[in-house]
């Protein structure tokens, strides 16, 4: 099965990366997680995103669209980066999260959600 998994955005992340030592520490931490994952196959992709300042949304509404510049409300509503993984259940994936590195320097979350196959669309 895959799943998306997101790490949920901080108001430290929204602020941008700063390259400091601790970052550096994190970095390579994570960086170990990363390769255990590949190693197990269960990686497929994954990468952090810039802060909400830099996206903007696009609000649907029949044929109308608009435009809205971040940086976005709500941080903890955000997301600050994610992977894509195959896994055989979502045990496995929440083995593998809960032996992740924090994502941030305080209290984060990342939340795991199971991707639709197509056999799941089937009637």
């Amino acid at each position: 099965m895959r799943v998306m998994i997101f790490v949920k955005a901080t108001e430290d992340s929204e602020k941008g990366f700063v390259r400091t030592p601790q970052t550096d520490a994190m970095m390579e931490a994570m960086g170990r997680f990363n390769d255990e994952l590949i190693a197990a196959g269960v990686l497929l992709d994954g990468d952090g995103l810039k802060p909400s300042s830099a996206a903007k949304r696009v609000a649907f509404d029949g044929a109308s669209r608009t435009v809205i510049d971040g940086p976005f409300d709500n941080p903890r509503d955000l997301v600050a980066g994610f992977w894509l993984w195959e896994v055989k259940d979502m045990e496995e994936a929440v083995a593998w999260v809960k032996r992740c590195p924090n994502p941030m320097f305080g209290p984060s979350e990342i939340e795991i959600r199971p991707i639709y196959e197509a056999a799941d669309l089937q009637g």
